[in-house]
């Protein structure tokens, strides 16, 4: 009989399907080979092209692209940015889906609404939203040039935009899990004298920390690769305000090919460690899974 994997992180053990619902081996051979194929021509082979373009000139060129001054400092700024909004849009995501999940208040569904309204939002549209807010000529411009304060054109700016187009994913990925969990265990917990803080950490916490791990994976991706918001807000200010991305796009139209898809393979050299953590926290996750079976 065929299996499948059901579910996404924290299911991940095979479940026997039915002969009766079960595919062909040729149907399935056909399905598998039309995935590999996808993957190899839209994943596979324009990673290849990025790092055979990245070493085209040699091993010395390419060092000395990703060494250059300009460079360490758009993947500085890039950790750092990621460092500051990963952590602050964990503590947001964590308290808005145990809010919505565990408690009944009027506003729920405009809070889901909120939540999920960067995924509707055009991230250059995002961008814009700041630069009206605290640009120079926006709402609260004058005042902060008044007070000597920049936003725009500066690391506060670029963080506000990183945070804004990432923080729907970890309360997304908790959401639905706290619901499927329901709350019968901090009931008890409560039942038994324990107070909320208690109850978060004996009982909420250690029930979500997988797909807690996995929200922060996805929005620390997210936050490195980030571009459209962040270029509207950062000014492109070389060595200054140019995070990975936006460095590669000014190497690129400066005809820097070499140089660009070196700076490139960075990106892809941390997008490659962030699926390494991620397929160690869904692999520890299964294996707990079985245990507990």
């Amino acid at each position: 009989m065929a299996g499948y994997v059901s579910g996404g992180l924290g299911t991940g053990h095979t479940v026997e399907r039915p002969p009766h619902i079960s595919e062909s081996r040729l149907t399935r051979g056909i399905l598998l080979t039309i995935a590999l194929l996808f993957i190899a021509l839209v994943i596979v082979l324009p990673l290849v092209g990025v790092l055979a373009k990245a070493f085209e000139k040699g091993y010395d060129v390419y060092v000395a692209s990703i060494t250059e001054p300009d460079a360490l400092s758009a993947l500085k700024l890039t950790l750092i940015v990621a460092l500051i909004a990963v952590p602050l849009n964990t503590v947001f995501g964590v308290a808005a889906a145990w809010a919505i999940t565990k408690f009944s208040f009027k506003g729920k569904n405009l809070l889901i609404t909120l939540i999920d309204l960067p995924f509707a939002v055009s991230p250059v549209i995002s961008g814009l939203i700041f630069i009206l807010l605290f640009g120079s000529n926006g709402f609260f411009g004058p005042w902060l040039e008044n007070n000597d304060i920049q936003i725009v054109f500066a690391l506060p700016g670029i963080v506000l935009a990183t945070i804004f187009v990432t923080f729907p994913f970890i309360a997304r990925e908790l959401i639905p899990l706290m619901q499927a969990q329901g709350t019968q265990e901090e009931e008890a917990a409560a039942s038994l004298g324990a107070k909320g803080w208690q109850i978060f950490w004996r009982v909420t916490l250690p029930n979500i920390k997988w797909g807690l791990l996995y929200g922060v994976i996805l929005c620390n991706a997210r936050a490195m690769g980030e571009f459209g918001a962040v270029s509207v807000v950062s000014g492109h200010i070389r060595g200054m305000t140019n995070t990975l991305p936006l460095h590669i796009e000014i190497l690129y139209n400066e005809y820097q090919f070499t140089a660009s898809f070196a700076v490139a393979s960075l990106l892809v050299a941390l997008a490659l460690v962030t699926l390494i953590i991620k397929s160690i926290v869904e692999w520890k996750h299964e294996q707990q899974m079985m245990v507990k079976e």
